[in-house]
């Protein structure tokens, strides 16, 4: 019987292609417009420091925000600002680029589905190596345990974050839960090898690789849970 539902947030939950494009160069665009450094940094090489910055500091790989403020800061005080004043535009502009970054357009399944697991008594987690904050968004309301795996230095495919939710959710077997997500190496292999039954999601339709482990099932979209559910329940009860 399954008891409980973690998942992944970006391309899981919303398209985050078309968010990621806004973020990118919107933020970046606002700072140049405060001050002009742009001509001197270009937004590729804000880009590649930040790439150098995480294989330098392989602990914050999953720590976007950090890596991006870093970045900032050190970039700013080599533009010629005193490093108070670079680590306060590097703070305004993380903050405009959190406001971009919470931009999205929910799947429209998303909302009445989460209502109906409540509904059924089944605990839901999110585990994310993104830097979204779920509070800031309208379905923070259905979750009982949100897992920021970047911040907390232990990002996807970490068993740790999966163990630390299911520890909150209350769960003693994982073959009680389902992790549901879009990656293939940071969600479905890991929640698999822990014991959990793994919802892949297939966003860009690539069809399970050959010889693909047992106990990962494969979603085209979100829409598709209830019945992967159904499914489950229905075999659970046909083992009992």
């Amino acid at each position: 019987m399954i008891k409980a539902i973690t998942f992944d947030l970006d391309d899981t939950f919303w398209d985050n292609g078309p968010v990621m494009a806004a973020v990118e160069p919107g933020h970046y665009q606002w700072l140049d417009e405060q001050i002009g450094h742009a001509a001197h940094f270009p937004l590729e090489e804000y880009q590649r420091r930040r790439m150098a910055l995480a294989q330098e500091n392989p602990l914050y790989r999953g720590d976007f925000t950090w890596l991006r403020r870093r970045t900032l800061t050190d970039m700013l005080t080599e533009f010629g600002l005193a490093e108070e004043e670079a680590r306060r535009w590097a703070d305004d502009t993380i903050e405009h680029m959190l406001t971009l970054r919470h931009d999205v357009t929910l799947f429209e399944e998303v909302p009445a589905m989460l209502e109906g697991l409540r509904a059924r008594g089944v605990r839901l987690g999110a585990i994310t190596n993104g830097n979204v904050d779920l509070e800031r968004l309208v379905i923070a309301e259905h979750f009982d345990v949100i897992i920021k795996a970047g911040v907390a230095l232990a990002p996807k495919p970490d068993a740790r974050c999966f163990l630390s939710a299911m520890a909150r959710l209350g769960m003693a077997s994982p073959s009680e839960t389902v992790h549901v997500g879009d990656s293939w190496t940071e969600d479905a292999l890991p929640a698999q090898r822990l014991g959990m039954h793994a919802a892949w999601i297939d966003a860009k339709n690539t069809g399970l690789p050959d010889h693909a482990p047992a106990g990962i099932h494969r979603l085209g979209h979100i829409r598709e849970l209830e019945a992967l559910l159904a499914e489950l329940e229905s075999s659970h009860h046909e083992h009992r």
